[in-house]
């Protein structure tokens, strides 16, 4: 492999796409038919500049922020590809099209975009691979013959062990974000990979830095690249305020609840990534009593009309979206923009907070984030030439406070009602109710005021979720960021955290990179949530937070590394005196026979040294 021979560097607001159209570099109509569908105009600069260099067959590396179209630019050319292969043989023995992302949200998204734009290519099935979901629905999908896989690698590298991805017949590989990949411990598992693909395969590698790491995998796996750089661009809403509120996932509707209890709001759009999702929200927002509906790009343009002019006139206060349903949506009511799923595009964050600040009015824009996902706030940062601000979950407190005082103002407006409503009937009614049943006014209000509640609570009580770590604290890291390998014991726990045992020790020949990446993925947690590692020779301890979720612990059980099952459980061992745990019996017992055999193999041969001495 060599180094680059093409470099361009494009500013993101360039004109270089200015007068191009999709038409003008994609001549198959079955996927420029999906685009239209999809409100796609004009290509970004990326799109733009990397595509035809793709559609040449040429190896590129692309460097951009987290997001501006790249999904695009990697995504038309690799179908225009399978179209090319398809046509020689349309049957799909093994995948042709792979795709690694560092975590399963991204895999997705890719795996989305995918399935859009090949809505016109029957063949073009997707399948994602990812921690922390079941094997069947994945095994039966690249039974079936799945054209394109999108994945992480951890679990990329568990199907190769268990024989269900072929990767004999790839021809388009795609690295996605591939300086977090690295940086989340997968540089092993990525070689690894790309190791065992044909020679002659299209590789395509995307990502915000060029550290050194990457510039190796360039080498070692691209053909004479062309690297293509993108420049953030500079896009301004000065009149839209920007937050984000940083929470583990199980606690992202519990956030948004709280949000929406004390911020001063109007309307609202609530983004989220898929159209599940939407249907899923909007259920869970209507049963904690407020007011919202949903729409995606598969509802009947003429309900998504209804359901906006419905947000437009008050009947309904939230909508649930997705980006290509919001495009072109102007209420200017909208005093939010909640981002419940943070976009991986920059480009459609900017599109998604310019639904708000309309007509000169001031808006708010809330990031919903997860610890994994606080790198993209640089992005965020560029994109918007704005600083996001850090914004606290509000306490139960001020939940509480907020509810008596809108209850209070509500009694308050209906008072000022009192000439235009029938109050005064209800009055009578109430004064005969006290008088008949001898009780006081006041416990008559109070029960017209449970009435109105309609069963829910007045004050709201601490959810049944597990604590909410978040601490990025360096302990026990070296300086490229992984953890130290302490065979001699794992430290007592930290504040928050429990040791684990899992079954896969030296003998797999693990590293903590491996057990890291691998935990992060399936159970959903920050790689900075994961603690001490240490590993034995027939297992290892990991330091992880005490109050799992019954499904992490569940999916961690079942998880592998180096081919072999987890079997996750919370570790019984003997403390000794230095406060760490003992190894196993079963510990102790390999190696002192792993010692046993040293010494006798040391005696033969010093035996052996003293015979050759005599002769």
């Amino acid at each position: 492999m060599t180094e680059s021979s093409q470099h361009m560097s494009v500013p993101e607001n360039s004109t270089t796409s200015g007068h191009v159209t999709f038409s003008d570099l994609i001549s198959d109509q079955r996927l420029l038919a999906p685009l239209e569908k999809l409100g796609y105009e004009k290509p970004s600069p990326i799109q733009a500049e990397t595509i035809p260099l793709l559609l040449q067959g040429r190896d590129v590396v692309g460097l951009a922020q987290t997001g501006t179209g790249k999904t695009a630019a990697f995504a038309l050319p690799a179908l225009a590809r399978l179209l090319d292969t398809l046509e020689g043989d349309p049957e799909v023995q093994a995948p042709r099209i792979l795709v690694l992302a560092p975590t399963r949200e991204l895999a997705l998204q890719v795996a989305e975009a995918f399935t859009s734009y090949a809505a016109e290519i029957p063949q073009a099935t997707v399948v994602p691979v990812y921690g922390g979901s079941a094997y069947g629905p994945q095994l039966a999908g690249l039974r079936r013959g799945a054209a394109i896989v999108v994945g992480t690698p951890g679990r990329v590298i568990d199907h190769l062990e268990k024989g269900s991805l072929d990767l004999s017949q790839m021809r388009y590989i795609v690295l996605d974000e591939a300086d977090e990949m690295l940086r989340m411990g997968f540089a092993e598992e990525v070689d690894r990979i790309l190791s065992g693909t044909p020679e002659d395969k299209q590789t395509a590698l995307f990502s915000a830095t060029m550290p050194r790491a990457i510039q190796r995998i360039s080498g070692d796996y691209l053909n004479d690249p062309a690297q293509v750089e993108i420049a953030a661009e500079s896009t301004t809403a000065q009149n839209i305020r920007q937050r984000y509120i940083q929470v583990s996932f199980p606690w992202k509707l519990e956030a948004m609840t709280r949000i929406l209890e004390t911020e001063d709001t109007d309307g609202i759009i609530t983004f989220v990534r898929t159209r599940n999702m939407t249907e899923e929200l909007t259920q869970k927002l209507q049963a904690r009593g407020f007011r919202a509906a949903a729409i995606s790009g598969d509802i009947p343009q003429n309900i998504r009309e209804k359901t906006v002019e419905d947000l437009r006139a008050g009947r309904i206060d939230i909508l649930v979206a997705t980006d290509v349903a919001a495009r072109g949506l102007d209420v200017e009511r909208i005093s939010h923009v909640i981002n419940y799923d943070i976009p991986h595009d920059t480009s459609s964050y900017v599109h998604r907070i310019g639904r708000t600040g309309r007509a000169g009015r001031a808006g708010d824009a809330i990031i919903l984030m997860t610890p994994r996902e606080r790198h993209q706030l640089r992005a965020i940062e560029k994109a918007t030439d704005q600083r996001v601000e850090e914004m606290q979950l509000p306490s139960l407190e001020e939940v509480n406070a907020s509810r008596v005082q809108r209850f209070a103002d509500q009694i308050t407006a209906t008072l000022g009602e009192e000439e235009d409503s029938n109050i005064a009937s209800f009055r009578e009614l109430v004064t005969t109710y006290v008088d008949e049943h001898n009780v006081a006014a006041v416990d008559v209000a109070a029960a017209l005021a449970m009435m109105a509640q309609d069963g829910r609570p007045l004050f709201a009580e601490e959810p049944d979720l597990p604590p909410m770590k978040l601490d990025r604290g360096k302990k026990n890291r070296t300086a490229r960021g992984h953890r130290k390998n302490h065979d001699r014991g794992v430290a007592t726990p930290a504040d928050g955290k429990a040791t684990y045992w899992i079954a896969v020790g030296h003998k797999d020949r693990v590293r903590p990179g491996n057990i890291v990446g691998a935990i992060a993925n399936e159970a959903n947690l920050d790689a900075r949530e994961i603690g001490d590692i240490s590993i034995r020779p027939t297992h290892s301890l990991v330091e992880l937070p005490e109050k799992l979720s019954k499904e992490q612990l569940a999916t961690l059980r079942d998880a592998t590394v180096a081919g072999r099952r987890l079997n996750l459980r919370l570790d019984r061992g003997r403390p000794e005196d230095r406060g760490g745990l003992a190894p196993s019996r079963r510990d102790r017992e390999t190696t002192s026979r792993r010692e046993g055999r040293t010494a006798k193999k040391k005696e033969r041969w010093s035996k052996a040294k003293k015979r050759a001495a005599k002769k």
